[in-house]
């Protein structure tokens, strides 16, 4: 048994939507939810959403490429290398590619709560059981 897995970001893929990355789900990851989003230019990178009551906070990480994030209705550039960190669930956000070949990182958790998939990632994967 090995003390580590490995994979590439082009290997793992989601035949549901094939713009997702389902990282935490290909490693069986537990502790916290990870995924990474892929977009083209002009294409919505991170969809419209709010994490709602209960919600998690959530960092993204722009791995590569450029998006421009809305926030809250607030506009923020992000070119690779950025870190953008949404503590508060209930800030509307969404973020749309202004380059081809643009990846997004999401990170998210609860301080002080064990890590719990989303409906819609379970929901995404029940066919897999």
């Amino acid at each position: 048994m090995s003390a580590y897995t490995a994979a590439h970001l082009d290997d793992i893929v989601a035949e549901k939507w094939p713009y997702w990355a389902p990282i935490r789900h290909h490693f069986g990851i537990q502790a916290f939810g990870i995924n990474a989003w892929r977009a083209a230019d002009g294409d919505e990178v991170i969809k419209q959403h709010a994490e709602g009551e209960g919600g998690h906070e959530e960092l993204y990480v722009v791995f590569s490429g450029h998006a421009l994030f809305t926030i809250a209705g607030d506009e923020l550039d992000a070119p690779a290398g950025t870190f953008v960190y949404i503590p508060d669930p209930l800030a509307e956000r969404n973020a749309v590619a202004k380059a081809d070949g643009t990846v997004v990182l999401t990170l998210g958790g609860w301080a002080g709560k064990a890590f719990e998939p989303s409906e819609w990632e379970l929901e995404s994967f029940a066919s897999d059981a």
